[in-house]
């Protein structure tokens, strides 16, 4: 019943039928009380994402680049949501919380895919904020509706290439000794974790791929502030800056545990810590995201009550 065959071959990596996912606690009170919790977790994600979605697609004014991305960042946070909740929350209440090697392999594929997508995208927005501060009479033109489908598209194109080849080098590994995944869902270093295979080569992958994303969107900050102390008057720097300070609040709270995670060696690898950092930036941040943009943002919140106010009028 452990998913693991009595005759395995060596180097195999289909010796492994199915994994456990040990979850975040063995306690059967404190699993119910989590289960509270995540369920109304994932209930604002899903209206505040979704919410978003549909604010920016039913409102003309906010049919502009800035929010083209944004609602794409929702779509990813909604799609992490998606991929990590509904199982998440079935395994509070089961009393086996198995998940087939196919799953498993599935679900680290879509989830690293939106995750490398919502970092690209923040390199993206970067770049928006950049042309509009540094280029503002030749914005609409430099970013035009077919330039930015293309750059989104590109950004799906690379975390989907990224996230195969991270998901092929995990499971291409042997997993002969264990199939218990110390962790609510299945992520490279609990995996790594109970690997009896060589993982050197893995973690080199995860630790460049993960560096190269942080430089990216760091460069784009700096060009960003350095851009912006060039401007001569006081008002303008504060409004410059005021513009990019919810941007920077989000990608300081994703990459901040995402660099915890993943920057660090097997051998250094803390379950305990590394659940709730996953916690924070796989179902948190998702949550928070579309709270940091509308509450700090004079347009969504006009767009809102416009959306309100004609709901309210025309039932």
């Amino acid at each position: 019943s452990s998913g693991i065959p009595k005759e395995m071959g060596k180097g195999n990596h289909s010796e492994v039928t199915e994994f456990i996912l040990s979850g975040l606690t063995d306690g059967p009170v404190l699993q119910v009380a989590l289960f509270g919790v995540f369920l109304l977790i994932f209930g604002i994600t899903l209206a505040g994402n979704g919410g978003m979605i549909l604010l920016i697609m039913i409102d003309p004014r906010l049919h502009t680049p800035m929010y083209f991305f944004l609602s794409n960042l929702s779509f990813c946070d909604l799609s992490f949501s998606l991929i990590i909740f509904p199982k998440m929350l079935l395994n509070f209440l089961a009393e086996r919380k198995s998940i087939s090697y196919t799953a498993c392999a599935v679900q680290m594929y879509l989830s690293i895919a939106f995750a490398d997508a919502e970092c690209l995208l923040l390199s993206v927005m970067a770049y928006d904020r950049y042309v509009a501060i540094c280029n503002p009479l030749l914005y609409m033109v430099t970013m035009s509706r077919q330039r930015c489908k293309q750059l989104v598209a590109g950004v799906y194109a690379v975390g989907l290439v990224d996230s195969m080849i991270h998901t092929c080098f995990t499971f291409r590994l042997s997993f002969c000794s264990s199939n218990i995944i110390n962790h609510f869902f299945c992520e490279i270093p609990p995996l790594l974790a109970i690997s009896c295979s060589e993982t050197r080569v893995n973690e080199i992958v995860m630790i460049a791929f993960t560096l190269s994303s942080f430089v990216t969107v760091l460069l784009s900050y700096v060009y960003i502030i350095s851009t912006i102390l060039q401007i001569r008057s006081a008002e303008g720097r504060r409004k410059a800056f005021s513009t990019c300070t919810f941007h920077l609040t989000v990608v300081v709270l994703l990459f901040g545990t995402v660099i915890f995670v993943y920057l660090r060696p097997t051998s250094s690898y803390s379950m305990d810590t590394d659940k709730v950092a996953s916690v924070f930036y796989m179902l948190v941040i998702p949550m928070l995201n579309p709270l940091v943009y509308s509450l700090r943002n004079t347009e969504v919140k006009d767009a809102l009550s416009r959306a309100m106010s004609k709901l309210l009028t025309n039932p």
